[in-house]
């Protein structure tokens, strides 16, 4: 594959295929295994992640590239494979996350900024030589009535920008996602509110992107949706895809290739609903992707149960969410497709 930015880019969010997200930290893992009754450790975080990755028809038809957590780079499969080598055979590109977590902004209660920024330099120039070609940076802003604060706003904003600049100078394709906390506290804002915030953070991430001389064809946008919280659910699909396409077409340059949304805490349908609504009801000047964690994962996870008898049924529940989201990609999904599986 091509080194330049713009390609890799334009091949981590084409139409029709979305990104993995596969970097869940050792604190997030540890729950998801405790749901299913697993211990995890390194040898059955790398048997999960090996049983996704080596899942042909999701990989090879409907998965464009995967973020991988540092632990998972660096391992190699039962075989002695590189984990990043089987997911590069499968044709998708290997990516990473390289920010350090969210932490309490000071002076600002209730908000955070994203750590990492030390040393990102050097991480980025392994990371390449390691094979990935992608990275992710999440910025968490919490919203509310009064939140988020302009200052918590411009931190990650500013945050996201030289993280961005610095991929690139690795020839690494950053990932730039400002999340808008659908499932915070309270949750209980509506979606105009949540329209409201989204504007105002697209518009400063940027701002910010250009003016650290970000190249923003070899840039991928990660936002989320615009939608009511966890604890004001109303907005109907039509309703999330109108606005959140509203919402973006006032923000995003048509410069950017792609935008792969987060899920935020949606169930799985509700994330490929709302996806394949933009899609089918929309004339976009970017491909309208996903990149899901949670969302490909859940049903996947719970099938497997961490016994290799059902490793079959996990695959199979993963090619199916990736192949629902793949249609959603491009407009092509609807529930029946859902009750035929």
């Amino acid at each position: 594959m091509s080194e330049r930015l713009e390609d890799i880019a334009a091949a981590i969010a084409p139409k029709g295929k979305g990104i993995l997200a596969a970097d869940e930290s050792g604190g997030t893992i540890k729950k998801r295994f405790d749901g299913i009754g697993v211990t995890s450790t390194e040898d059955t975080r790398r048997d999960y992640r090996e049983m996704l990755f080596r899942t042909t028809e999701a990989m090879e038809k409907y998965i464009s590239g995967v973020i991988l957590f540092d632990e998972t780079l660096r391992q190699k499969a039962a075989d002695g494979t590189p984990l990043a080598d089987i997911i590069k055979a499968a044709g998708a590109v290997p990516g990473i996350k390289v920010d350090g977590g969210a932490k309490p902004l000071a002076a600002h209660p209730g908000e955070t900024i994203t750590e990492g920024l030390d040393g990102l330099r050097e991480r980025l120039s392994e990371y390449h030589a390691l094979g990935a070609r992608f990275a992710k940076w999440r910025g968490v802003i919490a919203i509310s009535g009064t939140l988020p604060t302009g200052s918590a706003v411009r931190a990650n904003a500013h945050a996201l920008a030289r993280y961005a600049a610095l991929c690139q100078e690795a020839g690494i394709v950053p990932i730039v996602e400002p999340e808008i906390l659908m499932d915070g506290t309270p949750g209980d804002h509506s979606i105009d509110r949540c329209y409201e915030v989204t504007e105002h953070v697209l518009r400063t991430v940027f701002s910010e992107l250009y003016d650290a001389r970000v190249n923003l064809e070899g840039t991928v946008l990660k936002p989320n949706m615009v939608i009511d919280g966890k604890n004001a659910r109303h907005a109907s699909v039509e309703e999330v895809a109108d606005k959140t396409v509203r919402c973006l077409k006032a923000t995003v340059p048509a410069s950017i290739p792609g935008i792969a949304f987060l899920s935020g805490g949606q169930s799985d349908e509700e994330a490929t609903a709302h996806l394949s609504a933009m899609n089918a009801g929309h004339d976009l000047p970017w491909n309208l992707t996903f990149s899901y964690g949670r969302a490909l994962q859940a049903a996947c996870l719970k099938a497997w149960s961490g016994k290799s008898e059902n490793i079959a049924a996990g695959q199979r529940a993963f090619a199916h969410r990736a192949k629902m989201n793949a249609l959603a990609s491009k407009g092509d999904w609807s529930a029946d497709l859902e009750k035929a599986a």
